[in-house]
């Protein structure tokens, strides 16, 4: 459950900072915006893993979160295109 819990929150604080760094594509609220941070996180995790894979003693991937952050800048691009 606590998993969970920091996957809303982390997806929160992703696709806000996406939101920041693009405001003219976000006009989403707090569930849109959620939203977006976990899907690109998914996205952007995954290519970081193709490129740098944590250490297995490692709690935070650094990587992992500036991909995400693309990841989620990536699908508002996409999103405002469509």
């Amino acid at each position: 459950m606590l998993h969970f819990i920091w996957y809303l929150i982390l997806g929160f604080l992703i696709g806000f900072v996406a939101q920041w760094l693009m405001p003219e594509f976000a006009h989403y609220g707090l569930i849109g915006t959620t939203i977006v941070g976990i899907v690109g996180s998914i996205i952007g995790g995954y290519l970081a893993r193709l490129i740098q894979k944590p250490s297995a003693s490692s709690p935070f991937h650094l990587l992992g979160f500036v991909f995400s952050v693309i990841g989620a800048l990536i699908l508002l691009f996409i999103l405002s295109k469509i």
